[in-house]
């Protein structure tokens, strides 16, 4: 009987719903790492055994912040908190909380193969004002069925096994005893509490964050094994603003690294017209060109017109993408602003005072426009194409025909296209219109009169990236006989990568691969060029060949320059890639964890880190450079140049 009711003691019980908690975040953990195992490539089941032990330190620190109100009710030392609707009320607490949790565990199983990382607070910066937000939700939890199955399973046992234990009020001999321990109790769980959530009981240790996972893996890429999405996003809810960094003085950062550009030669600008084409999750990998080693030399891809495209045009023979979502490409691509850690527009500079590259050709009498299918606010697009200089924004809402939309993002992209082509034939010259198709995207669906038309593939998006294909040949087609035509420089890129096929894009360099194309008829811009180009490349490329007389600021490079090392870099919350010298630098809180040759190891698994000395000294340098060149200027509201009085 003495067994029984210890068993029933309140504070036994709470231990065992905490303890559940834990459990559940480790199945989870499986559960993740099951529906994703082609992201983590390499893990041993002893790794895996090690990350479980580490990830249930940063359970520990979540359960605690999700539960630390019921914990705090449940050792109050009254004796209503025996009462049963007093218990019935923090049972509901406690399935509403930790519901929301493994829910949003649960979601990652699928966001983390967009963005590469676990879910963190930004997260609800990058949709808020989606008009479809609610669409989409509804939409992904049935195409993604077995994760929303697991979710519920996962319910399922957590209100099951809750229910099976219940605290039952004691009979105490000693009154007296019984009040003192229960006050005594009040302490030591605060004390436990406190050091749950930190993630040490040792006070000379910081609170632990996101980077601690590294602790646990081989691999940098695979600390989001260890982390729970909850975890994330309680420690980025608070994220600080940057911090300034000092790690060179001013004459030494600036012969490392200066984004101020100054023109050499002072020539009238040429009067081209520019169309900047932002491809929605068109990764490197799915264009057949590009990639003529695949596959033992026998791969085509599933883009034959950009195929044909790129055979007359300048490509680089890498390009990448300066961050994982679409919020990060396009400061990336039309103003050579690249978000480190936080998406520049929803991080706390967004409202810096900024000049794009519709705001320096504007000053040259361009007429500026950027055209989105999607209804007016999506991702908030309309937002920064107006800050960073655009005169107009063409969305779902002037679309003039019906019957073209997707019911999901906005209008297809073959009519959206065309009607692209038709407002373009309309446009005053000297031009820049930019556009950002939408199509090849979840739920991966073609256009009922398409459907069986284009070559499908072991990933669902493959169908849609020919569909896109197609509206982009019919596209050329359409405008090739204009008089603008042969006047204009074309440059295709994509925002962010998809799901990938092969294990060589399956790490930290494939996982960023993105086209970089020029394109001008009757040209020479043709060829492979052998150099690293990146997103916020192309506004200081474009305004170059334009012949652009004025000062500017841009983090990235003129790609036509070669009197300098190529690079570029990115970050996935607070890791850091550089890519340079044929190799990738991997740095977490400003420490380097990895160096791969990217050439020679293509799925990078021998990290170099200790036998090149003097490469990984360069490449930091760089990279530190950068951080601090970033920072400051974001910190200083110094983006755009001053002109003297």
């Amino acid at each position: 009987m003495k067994k029984w009711l210890l068993s029933r003691n309140i504070y036994v019980v709470l231990a065992y719903r905490i303890l559940l908690i834990l459990i559940l975040f480790s199945l989870s953990r499986v559960g993740f790492y099951v529906f994703n195992h082609k992201m983590f490539p390499g893990v041993t089941p002893v790794e895996f055994l090690n990350i479980l032990r580490g990830g249930l330190l940063f359970d520990i620190s979540a359960t605690v912040y999700i539960n630390m109100i019921f914990i705090f009710l449940q050792i109050l030392p009254f004796d209503f908190r025996y009462d049963r609707i007093f218990q019935k009320s923090l049972s509901y607490l406690f399935f509403i909380t930790n519901g929301i949790a493994f829910a949003a565990n649960s979601a990652d199983f699928v966001y983390y193969r967009f963005i590469l990382k676990r879910a963190t607070a930004d997260v609800f910066g990058t949709f808020e004002g989606e008009p479809n937000v609610v669409k989409m939700f509804f939409k992904f939890i049935f195409d993604y069925w077995p994760a929303t199955l697991f979710c519920i399973f996962i319910w399922f046992l957590m209100v099951y096994l809750y229910n099976k234990v219940k605290p039952v009020k004691p009979q105490p001999a000693n009154r007296f005893a019984y009040i003192i321990t229960n006050i005594l109790i009040i302490p030591i769980a605060g004390g436990l509490m406190i050091g749950g959530a930190r993630g040490s009981l040792n006070e000379s240790t910081r609170p632990i964050s996101i980077s601690n996972a590294a602790r646990y893996v081989n691999d940098p890429k695979d600390v989001a094994l260890v982390l729970n999405t909850p975890f994330s996003i309680f420690r980025t809810s608070a994220k600080k603003p940057l911090e300034k960094k000092n790690f060179f003085d001013e004459e030494t950062l600036k012969e490392i690294y200066d984004p101020y550009y100054v023109p050499s030669e002072r020539v009238p600008m040429t009067g081209d017209n520019v169309v900047v084409i932002i491809l929605e999750s068109f990764g490197r990998e799915y264009i057949g060109s590009l990639n003529r080693d695949l596959d033992g030399g026998t791969y085509t891809g599933y883009t034959p017109f950009l195929d044909s495209l790129i055979s007359v045009s300048l490509t680089f023979d890498v390009s990448l993408a300066n961050g994982k979502k679409s919020i990060d490409a396009i400061p990336s691509i039309l103003a050579s602003i690249p978000s480190l850690e936080t998406p520049y527009t929803i991080s706390h500079y967004a409202n810096n005072q900024i000049e794009g590259l519709a705001s320096h050709l504007k000053k040259k009498g361009y007429y500026t426009t950027f055209f989105h299918g999607a209804l007016s606010g999506s991702m908030g697009f309309d937002s920064f194409a107006r800050i960073s200089g655009f005169e107009d924004y063409v969305s779902y809402e002037q679309y003039p025909y019906t019957g073209d939309t997707d019911g999901m993002w906005g209008i297809w992209d073959e009519p959206f296209f065309r009607f692209f082509a038709e407002r373009m034939a309309k446009f005053p010259q000297p031009f820049l219109a930019s556009i950002f198709s939408l199509s090849s995207h979840h739920p991966f669906i073609v256009p009922e009169q398409y459907k069986g038309r284009f070559k499908k593939g072991p990933v669902p998006i493959a169908e849609l990236i020919g569909y896109t294909d197609f509206a982009l040949r019919e596209f050329f087609r359409k405008i090739s006989d204009q008089p603008f035509f042969k006047n204009t420089l074309f440059v295709i890129t994509a925002d962010h990568t998809n799901e990938s096929i092969h294990k060589e894009f399956q790490n930290s360099f494939g996982f960023y691969s993105v086209p970089v194309i020029l394109y001008k008829p009757d040209s020479d811009l043709k060829g492979m060029k052998n150099r690293i180009a990146q997103q916020i490349d192309i506004m200081p490329t474009i305004l170059n060949y334009l012949n652009y007389d004025e000062e500017f600021i841009a983090f990235g490079n003129d790609l036509f320059d070669d009197s300098y090392e190529s690079f570029a870099f990115n970050t996935n919350g607070s890791t850091y890639h550089l890519f340079m010298k044929d190799h990738i630098l991997i740095m977490i809180d400003y420490k380097p964890v990895g160096l791969f040759n990217f050439r020679t190891d293509k799925f990078l698994e021998s990290n170099v880190m200790d036998f090149e000395p003097e490469l990984l000294s360069i490449m930091v340098n760089k990279l530190k450079a950068i951080i601090q060149t970033y920072n400051s200027r974001l910190i200083d509201n110094n983006m755009v140049v001053r002109k003297q009085k």
